[in-house]
């Protein structure tokens, strides 16, 4: 018999959140998913040892940034004494949030070798990964704070992400009327990053995209959520299908140049995808830091990992992508390495903390 958080997608207990878990190390596949309460959390998290770290785009992207000397002006929801200490001290920052709150995400990750046996279940994972489990009332609410404007005045580059947590779709719309409002104060030529995710409510991705395509310049994701919008799953060393799968996303999602970011290679599909070659290639080298050396990799480590040599199966797919499209698509292999004991989580905001720097001039 199915359990209620296969049937519904709703995860109220530790047993559901444990049959959820098998099912993605399963399927080998990443996710993030809703929890009914944060005691669910918090009650399956003491029978682990745990690190306290920040999590999200924007955060995670500028501190990766910050470890290549470059800052990042912030717009929190959350703030408390965690938040303070890990992010970037000389970052600027709002918070909508007027009061100090902790709300606790469970991050499963796993690698390619992992076995769970016990009873009469037997699973082996097929690749490395990792499963996002919250119930964030500030992300699901994401109170927005118009004094950001002030802090943006005069970027060249703003990053978009953050609402996939969110339950209403009215609130969703208003929250991005202000958005809009924020927007206005951005230089006419700055370059709008909108970074996608795992939606609690699939449809409120497409809300965001009507109400933004004409402010986004780059929409990127990973191939997760690439198959999620396709509603179908692709060998993504296959160039004939990745070639028609950014076509067909292309129809959904009409901005200039959408870019993919996969354990194999990253590319970016539109007109000029060429120019962003050199942002394409840092963004794969910070996540591959990320990946070998966790949280505390150093500029050391990255540029170690910006010298190694191409995967082969990516490196093949680059040629065969390249053959497919010539100019609208730019494919950067992923670094070769050898990691037993690696880290999944994050690789998505260390390839936008990698890739942004690398658009200025």
């Amino acid at each position: 018999m199915l359990t209620s958080c296969l049937l519904t997608g709703v995860i109220t207990s530790e047993r559901d959140l444990v049959i959820s878990i098998l099912s993605f190390l399963k399927s080998g596949t990443g996710g993030e998913r809703w929890v009914s309460s944060p005691a669910v959390i918090e009650q399956f998290a003491q029978h682990f040892a745990m690190n306290v770290t920040l999590g999200g785009t924007s955060v995670r992207a500028a501190i990766a940034m910050r470890k290549l000397g470059y800052t990042s002006a912030l717009h929190l929801v959350t703030i408390n004494e965690h938040v303070r200490r890990l992010i970037p001290q000389d970052s600027p920052y709002v918070c909508s949030n007027p009061k100090e709150s902790a709300y606790p995400h469970l991050i499963v990750q796993f690698g390619n070798t992992t076995c769970v046996c016990a009873g009469d279940i037997e699973l082996y994972t097929s690749r490395a990964n990792r499963i996002i489990y919250h119930h964030d009332n500030d992300n699901i609410v994401m109170r927005l704070n118009e004094d950001f404007a002030n802090l943006i005045a005069d970027a060249p580059i703003f990053l978009i992400s953050g609402f996939n947590a969110m339950q209403s779709k009215e609130l969703l719309t208003y929250r991005l009327e202000t958005l809009l409002r924020i927007m206005e104060k951005l230089p006419k030529d700055a370059l709008v990053y909108y970074e996608d995710a795992g939606f609690y409510d699939a449809s409120f991705s497409a809300l965001i995209h009507a109400t933004l395509a004409k402010k986004i310049t780059i929409f990127s994701l990973n191939e997760d959520e690439l198959q999620a919008h396709l509603g179908k799953k692709l060998d993504l060393l296959d160039a004939l299908q990745v070639k028609d799968a950014l076509a067909d996303l292309q129809t959904q999602v009409r901005v200039p140049i959408i870019v993919v970011h996969s354990m194999h290679w990253a590319l970016a599909y539109g007109q000029g995808a060429g120019r962003v070659a050199k942002a394409l290639k840092g963004g794969v080298t910070m996540a591959t830091t990320r990946f070998r050396y966790g949280d505390n990799f150093t500029v050391e480590n990255y540029k170690e990992i910006e010298g190694l040599a191409p995967n082969p199966a990516g490196a093949r797919f680059a040629d065969a992508i390249q053959a497919l499209l010539s100019e609208k698509v730019c494919c950067v292999p992923v670094a070769q390495v050898e990691q037993s004991n690696a880290t999944t989580i994050g690789l998505g905001d260390a390839f936008v903390g990698g890739f942004l720097p690398a658009l200025l001039p």
